[in-house]
């Protein structure tokens, strides 16, 4: 089994847990993007990148040059829905590259999409937060045992003041409480 090492080690079978999680998310709401910005095929292209990893192909810079592309068709992006939804396909892509490295930073690239997806639904819902955190609850609910293992190996998420940081720390906090 092929592993990546830093300050700690991850299999390849650990990566793709994290990316099918966050390809999952980005998945769900590629329909956001897609409805805002017909034509452009950069987040669609990132989360069929990510696909290609979790279904067991290598690693490659497809997954690299996708994610960035999708990463720019979120600033490119008119709504702040469009704009979680594109960087969500990115963080698909990009997760294939999950460093082994103990910063908080890392956790991002598990549960981001997740919480953007969470406020995706709450912008979909008149800016209710409760919508938010019952998706927050049902990522909790499809995260795997071996991804929260995965995230236990990294310090808790950083806190923020923006919605979806908040929404991330919610997540990463419930995470780490299951048994």
């Amino acid at each position: 089994m092929t592993t990546v090492s830093g300050d700690f080690t991850l299999t390849m079978d650990e990566l793709r847990v994290v990316a099918r999680f966050v390809a999952e998310t980005a998945q769900e709401v590629l329909p956001v993007f897609e409805q805002a910005v017909p034509g452009d095929p950069r987040p669609r292209a990132a989360i069929d990148a990510a696909w290609e990893f979790v279904n067991g192909a290598n690693r490659t810079s497809l997954q690299r040059t996708t994610s960035l592309d999708a990463h720019r068709a979120a600033k490119e992006a008119g709504t702040e829905a469009a704009r979680l939804a594109a960087r969500s396909a990115g963080d698909a892509a990009s997760a294939a590259y999950l460093h082994p490295i103990a910063k908080a930073t890392q956790v991002g690239h598990i549960l981001r999409a997740a919480a953007s997806a969470a406020r995706i639904a709450e912008l979909r819902a008149g800016d209710d937060p409760a919508v938010g955190d019952m998706m927050i609850e049902k990522a909790r609910d499809r995260a795997a045992p071996l991804l929260v293992d995965v995230l236990r190996r990294y310090p808790p998420a950083p806190s923020a003041k923006s919605r979806v940081a908040q929404l991330m720390s919610a997540l990463d906090t419930s995470l780490r409480a299951t048994p």
